[in-house]
């Protein structure tokens, strides 16, 4: 899976890399007012995308960092350790019911 994940990232590259040198022309960007900047085509899309991707990414490292913060916490409280109930005070301790008691709703007919 690794090997995939690898073909995958390099394909990528390659793809990126080609678009880049064959789109490699100056685009002129109308910012507020007059101001007007040119830049290469690939960095404006390297903007755009890091505009997009960097909030996103942030937000999802804030939720992680929030669960593994909760996890941790719930892992460093003790145990709940259940004691049993005491026993019954119209029986002996060591009684065992050998038939179940008339009437039981649930038990099959």
């Amino acid at each position: 899976m690794a090997f995939l994940r690898t073909l995958f990232w390099i394909a990528v590259t390659v793809i990126v890399v080609v678009f880049s040198v064959r789109n490699w022309v100056p685009v002129p960007v109308n910012l507020f007012g007059d101001t007007v900047v040119e830049t290469k085509l690939p960095m404006l899309l390297l903007i755009g995308f890091l505009i997009g991707f960097v909030p996103l990414y942030l937000w999802h490292r804030a939720v992680k960092w929030r669960h593994n913060r909760r996890l941790s916490q719930i892992e460093r409280t003790p145990p709940v350790v259940m004691t049993p109930p005491p026993p019954a005070a119209g029986r002996a301790p060591g009684f065992t019911p050998t038939q179940p008691p008339i009437g039981d709703p649930f038990q099959d007919d």
